[in-house]
């Protein structure tokens, strides 16, 4: 059996986020996606909580996949899951300098773990957390990038968008 993790912030998750896990999926026995509890780099939007109910609610038709909570190194979270696999999802060139960079230092760790790229559908290809949320901050409508439990939850967070924003974001 062949376990892959798929960690990341998901803050929120969205559904480019949702596209690489139903894919990797059809490929590993068993994904556990895993939520950065404490991301060192980020200030999430949305809390831990949120954020892995939204992934469960959007996953529960996947019976082969799971979420958990990591604040450990990737590779020592992959270790707990006795997971061979880290998946990674890539939509445009930088996405790949980064990723490409953080597979060197995962390798360096732990030779034993494989990174598995997942290009981006064409049709999530430009969909981005930070992109959803800055929509959403405006005014504009994420019901086609996300999936509907975050939406309404953007929805709720920003009523009439940030100060500022056009009341009609058509205009």
């Amino acid at each position: 059996m062949i376990t892959a993790i798929y960690p990341g912030t998901y803050d929120p998750v969205t559904l480019g986020h949702v596209d690489v896990i139903e894919r990797a999926a059809a490929i590993f026995d068993r994904i556990v996606v895993g939520v950065v509890g404490n991301p060192q780099h980020k200030t999430p939007m949305f809390t831990l909580d949120e954020r892995v109910g939204f992934l469960r609610e959007a996953l529960a038709d996947l019976a082969n996949v799971e979420v958990d909570v990591f604040s450990e190194l990737v590779v020592d979270f992959a270790r707990r899951w006795q997971a061979k696999v880290i998946v990674k999802g890539l939509r445009v060139i930088s996405d790949f300098e980064w990723e490409f960079q953080m597979n060197q230092l995962n390798r360096h760790l732990a030779p034993e773990i494989e990174t598995v790229y997942v290009m981006a559908s064409p049709q999530v290809s430009f969909v981005s957390s930070s992109g959803v949320k800055e929509i959403a901050a405006f005014g504009g409508k994420v019901d086609e990038l996300v999936p509907e439990p975050v939406a309404r939850r953007l929805a709720e967070r920003f009523p009439n968008g940030r100060p500022g924003a056009p009341e009609n974001p058509r205009e």
